[in-house]
Parts: C-alpha cells; sequence; structure tokens
C-alpha cells in the first residue's frame, strides 16, 4: 500500500510556561496547517545555540505540549556539536542539552532529539492494515536512490491521518520530498 509521505525539517515544540519564557505575551499565528489534523506550523522562530554553534530560526510547532522538545536531524548534531538519541516524540531520556532563545528570553534543556522515523495512524486505519500487534514496519522507496527503510514506527493518535515521517536527512539519502509516497512493507 502507498501512502504519503512528510519530510519533517528542525523543529520545537513547546510546552506553555516555556513559550511565555521565549515569546512573552507574543501571539502565536498559524502559517499553515500540516497533515496531522490539529498541527500547525506558527509564526514564530526561535535559536538553537550550544557552546559549539547557532542554528537560527528554527520553526516553532502547535498547539502546546506538555513537554518542551526539540527536533533535528544527525547533520544538525554535527553542526551543534551534540549527540541527541533517536526517540519517540515526547520520549526525552537522555535527550541532549540545547539551549533554546527567543526574542523574549531563553531556557536551556535536554531537549533535543533525533525523531525516528514513524507512521501516523488512526485505529480504524490500523485495523484494516492489520497493524494492531506491529510496532513497526518498513517502507519501499521508489526514487533516483531506491531503498529499504526499516524501524518506521507505528504512531497511533485518535486523529492520526495516514502518513510516513522521515526526517532530512533520510529523505535527502533517498532524494525524496514531501508529498511523495512510499510503499509500506508489511
Amino acid at each position: 500500500m502507498e501512502v504519503i509521505l512528510g519530510i519533517s525539517n528542525r523543529h520545537v515544540h513547546l510546552q506553555e510556561e516555556d513559550y511565555i519564557l521565549l515569546f512573552g505575551d507574543t501571539k502565536v499565528e498559524k502559517v499553515k496547517d500540516l497533515v496531522q489534523t490539529g498541527e500547525f506550523a506558527s509564526n514564530l522562530v526561535v535559536d538553537l545555540e550550544t557552546p559549539k554553534s547557532k542554528i537560527s530560526k528554527v520553526r516553532v510547532l502547535g498547539p502546546w505540549r506538555n513537554y518542551t522538545q526539540v527536533e533535528i536531524s544527525k547533520t544538525d548534531c554535527y553542526t551543534l556539536g551534540i549527540d541527541a538519541p533517536i526517540r519517540t516524540s515526547g520520549d526525552l531520556e537522555g535527550a541532549a542539552e540545547v539551549k533554546i532563545i527567543g526574542p523574549c528570553g531563553s531556557i536551556t534543556k535536554n531537549c533535543a532529539i533525533i525523531a525516528n522515523r514513524h507512521l501516523h495512524i488512526n485505529h480504524d486505519d490500523r485495523v484494516k492494515l492489520n497493524l494492531l500487534d506491529v510496532e513497526k514496519i518498513s517502507i519501499k522507496v521508489e526514487s533516483l536512490k531506491g531503498a529499504i527503510l526499516n524501524d518506521v514506527y507505528i504512531k497511533e493518535t485518535p486523529k492520526g491521518v495516514l502518513e510516513v515521517h522521515l526526517d532530512t536527512d533520510d529523505g535527502n539519502a533517498c532524494f525524496l520530498k514531501t508529498g511523495d509516497k512510499v510503499e509500506l512493507i508489511i
């Protein structure tokens, strides 16, 4: 079965109290909706800083989460001089320390991860695809640099829209872009 692909560039999820520290009373505006229901790219950006380097203008996504998380690629880790672990969103165990700088302040937290490859899905689609007892799958990529990518985790949410998420390193390695189709290997 083919599904749509989303290439996830570096971004930040914020809990509300950290947002206030970084942006004060600045209003969050939606720039564009993302494929996943209720998720959006905001008008806000932050800088990420470590003792080695800085990455500017990293997009803040909404809505608020109950944790602050920075999602980056391995290439970003090399730039920043950190060793972020591969994790499921929200799993910040062993997350790398990074300073997040906004226009009103900054915070330093162990919150930087490389998001694992994952398939967004809702329960009904999971039943239809016979994935109830499956934790991860593989995907087949047909492109100039075709590949089979393993360890694509199943991420079920009530309003999940069927979509595979890869980071920019995986996307670039396979010559993929957002909107391309990949085949699920179940």
